[in-house]
């Protein structure tokens, strides 16, 4: 196994894990987070509209000039994006936890198993999340894909490059394809029939498509060569020390914003209206900004460090703080945003969501993730953790014990 840097300041001490203080945490991969948060609110806020008709590319109908400049514009740079970002930080993360149980001596079995308890936490967790409140919920297939990603944790650089080379090509040649495939079918969450009261359906749709994503994402094996990269960037030190990186850092960036553009750009014309291909195109247009959206995500990282680093100078400060205060509370950030938008918005709540257009819609998910930046900020100030962070890491690891 190849010895990893620290996502930390220091090495931890020898002894029982403990959760990183502040003042060992990385600035970039919290700011990173962050900002994730609020790509994850644009993309899954279109799911909380209802009382619409959807065209055959699946798009609300209704929609005003300025919404489909708005859909346009979401389409262009942030839809299928959020979750490449997501499950590269994953990785890194997933890194970080090793990389500290290693180097307190335990062996590969023990540092798995707390892993692999960890990751079916995290599929309990999620299928609440997606049975009680949001069917769109990503900590599932997160968890389910963290439970292959186990083997990579012990890996040596060779090997992990391998997997990545191997995994990169398998989603290229059959996971994207079948994803393509199933997201320009699929008109309807799986479980929604129309005739039971608006909750019940949430509760059944939830219940269904919480396994059947998280069974799709492995079999699809989309997540893995994200996970793997986002592994693979904190042996490097990318997002631990960008200072000692900026050149590649710089290069990702940009070579990753125009991928960004060229593979989105054909679904964000006809989100637009200007285009309307057939369906083979258009399974084409969806497949090509599947894959693109693999390179995108890692590009918007390497962003995220090149800001981080740009905006050192404030430390814990101003905005790199508030955002790294939602990105120490990622958990407990993004699942606000499902406590917040979806009574709001759903048939089953308040119902603000009935025919709304995709521009008010914009403004309800931008609106929802500065709630969670204030109330990341005053946790932050009041030396709280998040209550989803400290519930799943005492699942994880037990009781403290002295």
């Amino acid at each position: 196994m190849t010895a990893t840097p620290y996502a930390t300041a220091d090495p931890p001490k020898v002894g029982p894990p403990t959760p990183i203080a502040k003042a060992e945490r990385s600035l970039a991969p919290d700011i990173a987070r962050g900002g994730m948060l609020l790509f994850i609110a644009l993309a899954n806020v279109p799911i909380h509209l209802w009382g619409m008709g959807l065209d055959k590319y699946n798009h609300n109908t209704g929609q005003s000039a300025a919404d489909h400049i708005a859909y346009f514009v979401e389409q262009l740079l942030i839809a299928e994006r959020s979750r490449p970002m997501f499950a590269i930080l994953y990785g890194f993360g997933i890194a970080v936890m090793a990389s500290r149980m290693f180097a307190r001596g335990m062996e590969a079995k023990a540092v798995r198993k707390i892993l692999r308890r960890r990751s079916w936490w995290l599929i309990a967790f999620g299928f609440l999340h997606a049975t009680l409140l949001f069917f769109g919920d990503i900590l599932a297939p997160y968890g389910a894909a963290g439970l292959i990603a186990l083997f990579f944790v012990a890996l040596s650089d060779r090997g992990l490059k391998q997997w990545l080379i191997g995994t990169t090509a398998y989603t290229v040649l059959i996971g994207a394809p079948m994803m393509a495939f199933f997201y320009t079918g699929a008109s309807q969450p799986p479980g929604s029939g129309g005739d039971l009261p608006p909750y019940a359906e949430q509760l059944i749709t939830g219940a269904i498509a919480s396994p059947v994503v998280a069974i799709a994402i492995v079999v699809t094996g989309t997540f893995f060569p994200l996970i793997i990269a986002g592994m693979m960037l904190q042996r490097a030190g990318w997002l631990n020390h960008p200072e000692a990186h900026l050149p590649q850092l710089k290069k990702v960036f940009a070579t990753g914003m125009v991928v960004n553009v060229l593979s989105s750009l054909p679904v964000a014309l006809i989100a637009l209206g200007a285009w309307e291909p057939s369906q083979g195109v258009w399974i084409g247009a969806v497949y090509l900004t599947l894959i693109g959206g693999l390179y995108a995500g890692l590009g918007y990282i390497c962003g995220f460090a090149l800001l981080a680093h740009k905006l050192r100078g404030y430390g814990r400060r101003g905005v790199p703080g508030a955002l790294a205060a939602v990105g120490e509370r990622s958990l407990t950030s993004y699942l606000l945003q499902s406590i917040i938008m979806a009574p709001l918005l759903t048939a089953w709540g308040f119902g603000l969501g009935e025919d709304l257009g995709y521009l008010g819609a914009f403004g309800y998910a931008f609106g929802a993730w500065a709630l969670t930046v204030v109330i990341a900020v005053l946790m932050d100030k009041a030396g709280m953790r998040g209550p989803f962070e400290v519930v799943l890491r005492r699942l994880t690891y037990g009781r403290k014990r002295s």
